[in-house]
């Protein structure tokens, strides 16, 4: 690190790395400065000139503080700190005019503005502007945008302050977005009128500071204050985004991201952002049984009651733990089933995870790693698809200059990729042949580890791992995966073995498996998807959005879910539904509370009770059997339709037809 220098800011002295802009010293010393086109992901544009200070002996006029490094700043005559002011007269009259050049175009539009209440252009003419204008002529309007279903457009209240345009080059690795012309003709546009096509486009209704980009789903909805927001986390993949829900009344009306550096930064995708309409539509609010072929609603005594009839005539009994199964429940379900002889699986889609070993299963490297990796190998992982934030973040790695290696299907990833072959002679050849490297990571994901020789893939995995002294990463694409193997939520013979012999399954939220007529089945869950289909008796439970509850990401760090709601009708918490089943049975589980089932929880699985960090985990690689043959599948096919809620979701499936459409497009005739 570079030897820290002494700099004066507004009469106090600090000492900051000379890398540092002035804009980013003057908030290490506490001083807001404002500003409409910085932000601390992407590149520095300096084009708005709101964040203008004074620097003490330079040149007579304002500087932008964004643009300039503290190393070019010249020291006093005889040696002193140089001296930088942001509140003296000069800066007041450099910003007022600023602020009244950004308002002679901008109409006045706040009261119908969707970004009323929450927009910078407000706050800050509020602070740095003045109550009067000397521009009497006509405003200058442009036509709007037609960006997709998801971002909305009024761009006659475009700044130019470029975000937009440097977050979906940069970030999202798309070139759609750009400024064309000069002077009072520069405008915002998309290339040939194109839509965007990404999953990360909603982040720039976040990144614009004015009412230009909003939220077409959300808008005319609701305001900021009549909001209540809750911050939890999401589990539409397993990165285990930061997400903040605001909800009206019962409902959620948006959802928007939380910064987390060691996990989503500050973005999340479209899919994690827009699900919310999916958590009102085919809900279970009430107990169902299923009598002469069909399904009636019935009470919950009676539901119970047929529930806890088939389970104890049960010769033998098998549990399945779904995606979005927070770990509380997964580990009652444990409980209860293993205390009737049975046994419990999360590995539903038939992934050859090791239980117990939970450098196998997890991996040893976290996401942050990714920032430093210089040789990053993708293995049967389309991290586009299966998360997108983390694909953003290996994008900013291979800009930084990493190098990535791919051993998969083709399929663009935004950033160049080495292919090595789709298929596992490819990873041998691969593992064979690698030496030690510099920040090396190996990442693995799901659809490698379900084929018959999951187990040996993973093993290659660990050995590239081990040969290269880099880290290794597992991307899973179940939120609740982690979780419920960290509680073993596993059986000895995986899926297949587990249901071939069950006649009463317990479906605790497993809505991608096709469960063989045969078994009494009885589904847990919050919507009416696949599961509920199969079902012989519903019970209603909470979605993600409606209870507390633990979720261990791809990495292994614990976070804690918060309640932003509650669910409709009569469904319940999904560990309370579990705790009265227990009643129901006669042997009741040994704990009345959320908060007594989580001390069972950390007594028996204690990094667990470390919110948000990350457990050491010892290395403990696989010695598995030969490859076997033919190219690795991805994990997921459709990336808007993963999971119930989702697949509920009417703008989800307005995105997949877009994005099948966009795929089928047909080529011109050259």
């Amino acid at each position: 690190m570079a030897e820290l220098r002494k700099i004066i800011i507004d009469d106090t002295e600090i000492e900051v790395d000379p890398a540092m802009t002035v804009l980013q010293a003057c908030e290490v010393a506490g001083i807001e400065i404002p500003r409409f086109c910085y932000h601390e992901r992407l590149s520095i544009a300096g084009n708005c000139r709101m964040c203008l200070v004074e620097i003490v002996g330079g040149p007579p006029k304002p500087a932008a503080s964004c643009a300039m490094q503290v190393k070019d700043l010249r020291p006093g005559p005889e040696g002193q700190p140089p001296v930088v002011k942001t509140n003296s007269p000069m800066v007041k009259k450099a910003r007022e005019g600023v602020m009244e050049f950004l308002l002679i175009n901008h109409p006045l539009d706040c009261p119908i503005c969707d970004q009323g209440g929450e927009c910078d252009l407000q706050d800050q003419a509020m602070a740095y502007g003045v109550d009067f204008s000397r521009y009497r002529e006509p405003k200058r309007a442009n036509e709007d945008l037609d960006l997709g279903p998801l971002v909305g457009t009024c761009m006659t209240r475009c700044i130019s302050c470029t975000r937009c345009v440097r977050f979906t080059t940069e970030v999202a690795g798309i070139t759609q977005m750009g400024q064309t012309g000069r002077g009072e003709d520069a405008e915002i546009t998309s290339y040939l009128g194109q839509t965007l096509d990404s999953e990360l486009q909603g982040n720039i209704i976040d990144l614009c500071p004015v009412g230009a980009l909003t939220s077409k789903p959300y808008a005319f909805t609701a305001r900021p204050w009549e909001l209540t927001k809750t911050e939890t986390i999401d589990v539409m993949d397993a990165l285990g985004s930061n997400i903040r829900i605001d909800t009206k009344g019962r409902e959620v009306m948006r959802i928007l991201p939380r910064n987390h550096d060691g996990v989503n930064e500050e973005w999340i995708s479209d899919k994690t952002r827009f699900v919310w309409d999916g958590l009102r539509r085919q809900r279970l609010d009430k107990p169902y049984i299923r009598e002469n072929g069909k399904l009636r609603p019935a009470s919950w005594p009676e539901a119970l009651a047929a529930a806890a009839a088939a389970i104890k005539g049960a010769k033998r009994l098998a549990g399945l733990v779904g995606d979005l199964v927070p770990v509380e429940p997964a580990f009652a379900l444990k409980h209860l089933v293993e205390g009737l002889g049975g046994h419990v699986e999360c590995r539903v889609d038939g992934a050859k995870l090791p239980a117990g070993n939970r450098s196998a299963y997890v991996g040893n490297a976290a996401i942050e790693d990714i920032d430093h990796a210089r040789t990053i190998y993708l293995v049967g992982s389309n991290p586009r698809a299966e998360a997108p934030v983390l694909n953003a973040r290996i994008r900013k790695a291979w800009l930084h200059g990493a190098t990535v290696h791919r051993v998969g299907l083709p399929v663009d990833l935004t950033y160049d990729v080495t292919e090595h072959g789709p298929d596992r002679a490819a990873l041998m050849r691969l593992t064979e042949g690698a030496g030690p490297q510099e920040n090396a990571l190996v990442i693995i994901g799901q659809g490698a580890l379900t084929g018959e020789d999951g187990t040996a893939v993973l093993a290659a995995a660990m050995l590239l791992a081990e040969r290269t002294g880099g880290g290794l990463l597992v991307l899973h694409t179940a939120a609740a995966r982690v979780g419920a193997m960290d509680v073993d939520c596993t059986s000895p013979g995986g899926i297949a073995d587990l249901l071939s012999g069950a006649d009463v399954v317990f479906n605790l939220g497993a809505d991608e498996i096709d469960i063989a007529p045969g078994p009494f089945v009885i589904y847990q869950g919050s919507h009416g998807d696949r599961g509920a289909h199969r079902a012989d008796v519903i019970l209603p439970g909470a979605a993600y959005a409606e209870e507390p509850g633990l979720f261990v990401n791809t990495e292994g760090r614990p976070q804690l879910a918060l309640r932003a709601g509650f669910p409709p009708g009569e469904a319940r918490e999904n560990w309370a539904i579990l705790r009265a089943l227990s009643g129901e049975l006669g042997s009741p589980l040994p704990w009345d509370t959320l908060a007594q089932l989580r001390q069972r929880l950390v007594k028996a699985v204690p990094h667990l009770g470390a919110i948000d960090d990350l457990a050491e985990t010892p290395w403990d690689p696989l010695r598995a059997g030969p490859l076997g043959t033919g190219a690795f599948a991805y994990a997921i096919r459709d990336f808007y339709l993963t999971n119930p809620i989702a697949r509920a979701s009417r703008l989800m499936a307005e995105l997949s037809a877009n994005a099948k459409a966009r795929r089928a497009a047909p080529l011109a005739a050259e």
